[in-house]
């Protein structure tokens, strides 16, 4: 008899888990960057959004990630509603993904990911250029390094949430 490897479980994850995962993202983001580390930020929030969106869209959704955009945008001391807004297109494009881009492993969920926080930073760009009568380029910057922070902290929450099962 051959020995079969191991069986990989996901945990329930509890709303707690979930309340205070974003809530440390909200922290991240309120971390004083300066220079040039300011422009590379990647958006804590919107990252831990898009996971939860896609991985759970039943239990965070359009609703939630608009309030905590309003939250963000407390935080930030930014325009009332441009992070509620952004979000929103977010959880949207997660939702809307969620079955697509858990199909893919990790990396191959990159390109997707890539995406739908190109479209957050677009309409992050369209406030500021409506605003402020000048697109901003530099924020699409923080674009790159949330992608890349996609990996990292997609396979934190799975780590976490997984328990493996001996079969015999």
């Amino acid at each position: 008899m051959a020995k079969q490897g191991h069986q990989e479980i996901m945990r329930p994850v509890s709303n707690l888990f979930i309340a205070s995962s974003v809530l440390a993202a909200l922290l991240l983001n309120a971390l004083p960057w300066e220079g040039i580390w300011l422009v590379l930020r990647p958006d804590f929030v919107a990252v831990v959004l898009l996971y939860w969106c896609t991985h759970k869209p039943h239990r965070l959704g359009i609703g939630l990630s608009w309030a905590v955009g309003i939250l963000s945008d407390v935080n930030d001391a930014s325009l009332f509603g441009e992070h509620a807004l952004s979000y929103t297109v977010l959880a949207f494009g997660g939702i809307v993904l969620s079955r697509r881009i858990r199909m893919f492993d990790l990396r191959e969920q990159t390109t997707q990911v890539f995406l739908i926080l190109l479209a957050t930073y677009s309409v992050y760009a369209v406030v500021h250029w409506q605003v402020n009568s000048q697109l901003a380029w530099s924020y699409f910057l923080g674009c790159l390094t949330s992608t890349l922070l996609w990996i990292p902290a997609s396979s934190l929450f799975q780590s976490v949430r997984q328990l493996r099962v001996d079969r015999e």
